[in-house]
């Protein structure tokens, strides 16, 4: 009877060890905390990753390989972007690995939407030709005071 007792808690012993994973003794993703500002404030800051808040503020992303990017859009004022670069340290046995991001907080400096200025067009007018100067009355002869006579005087 022992044997069938102690065959029955090893089965019930082996069966409650299925449900166990190796999934426990895994780490979860490492996340990065990200600062985002923007002048004039109150943007709506959203990164490429998905998570985004209205400036000022603060959000935690998932540590992605490469870098990625936040857009800043706020009304009457131009779109900007802001790439970010990931930094992991490792760590050691001491410490524990770290993500950062570059720049840390991320900052953009929005302008203003300046709406194009109306361009007013003038009516095309053909110019008229001025009327001729009266020519001098006496064009022969040299002006006074001058030493050279008119090369052209004898032409006219």
């Amino acid at each position: 009877m022992r044997r069938v007792i102690a065959i029955a808690f090893a089965g019930v012993s082996l069966g409650g060890c299925s449900s166990l994973s190796w999934d426990m003794f895994k780490s979860t993703p490492p996340t990065a905390q990200v600062r985002l500002e923007s002048n004039p404030p109150g943007a709506e800051a959203t990164t490429s990753l998905g998570p985004g808040c209205k400036t000022p503020c603060s959000v935690s992303v998932p540590a992605p390989e490469a870098p990625f990017t936040v857009s800043f859009a706020l009304p009457r004022y131009l779109p900007a972007t802001v790439p970010v670069n990931i930094i992991r340290n490792p760590g050691d046995f001491t410490t524990p690995a770290t993500v950062t991001t570059d720049p840390n907080p991320v900052f953009a400096e929005l302008q203003p939407a300046v709406p194009p200025k109306p361009v007013k067009k003038k009516p095309h007018r053909p110019k008229q030709p001025k009327p001729a100067a009266a020519a001098p009355a006496d064009a022969a002869a040299p002006a006074a005071g001058t030493a050279f006579p008119d090369p052209n005087a004898g032409k006219r």
